[in-house]
């Protein structure tokens, strides 16, 4: 029974949750802009490798091509996502 028991996924999920209320103090404590984003970026990078490990099982696949391309997909995807947004918010499109 024990070997039945995603305990692996349910102590991510924790932890991903602690980290998620960590992100949350951040905001309702009203921290200064340095440390509020150091906390933030510290609670992201950690926040992704727990998804990363814990939940795609990046560790787990012996075909590594597959596990880089799909990683580098992945992060293309992000990070079209991130400058597309900050470019449509600061150059983007305006009501006349």
């Amino acid at each position: 029974m024990k070997k039945l028991f995603p305990i692996q996924h349910v102590m991510g999920y924790l932890f991903s949750l602690i980290l998620s209320v960590v992100a949350l103090s951040v905001i309702l404590w009203d921290m200064s802009v340095a440390l509020g984003l150091t906390i933030l970026l510290i609670c992201a990078a950690v926040q992704m490798s727990v998804q990363l490990f814990m939940f795609m099982h990046i560790g787990e696949n012996k075909s590594k091509t597959a596990l880089y391309t799909n990683l580098g997909y992945a992060l293309l995807v992000g990070l079209i996502t991130i400058f597309g947004t900050l470019f449509t918010m600061i150059w983007g499109y305006q009501i006349k």
